[in-house]
């Protein structure tokens, strides 16, 4: 696995553990020219979006030393961006998610659920990116 992917499953454990909802991650090698992956998740309200946040932030900064190059948004506006370069986190309430739909707007790359749950559990493991990415977009 890079570095680029292992960065965006830790990020993913990171918001899985302050209970982010809807993770998926997009793998966008071959489609954008400036990151690697998008990490999206959802908290179910403002306060838990901060708390996503504030869970990367400080995991990836003690465990691994790394801090994002900017972060943009707040939760009071439904959408935290952090870039990471190779990852970019985005974490949206869930009507600014049904907003934006970014997981309709890269519909091209291959996305996966990123949560160890999900996978464990054999929810969507095996299942086509693009129905995935349609299902997770409308919910």
């Amino acid at each position: 696995m890079n570095e680029a992917a292992t960065l965006a499953r830790e990020i993913a454990r990171y918001a899985e553990d302050k209970k982010a909802i809807d993770l998926v991650e997009l793998d966008l090698r071959g489609v954008l020219g400036y990151t690697d992956y998008f990490v999206i998740c959802s908290g179910n309200t403002h306060r838990q979006a901060r708390a996503i946040h504030d869970g990367i932030l400080e995991g990836l900064k003690h465990e691994h030393g790394t801090q994002p190059r900017r972060v943009e948004g707040s939760a009071e506006g439904g959408w935290i961006l952090m870039d990471y370069l190779d990852v970019v986190v985005h974490i949206f309430t869930p009507q600014a998610r049904a907003f934006y739909r970014l997981e309709q707007l890269w519909g091209e790359a291959p996305a996966r659920p990123a949560t160890q749950g999900s996978e464990a559990s054999g929810d969507s493991a095996g299942e086509d990116p693009e129905r995935l990415t349609r299902r997770s977009a409308t919910g």
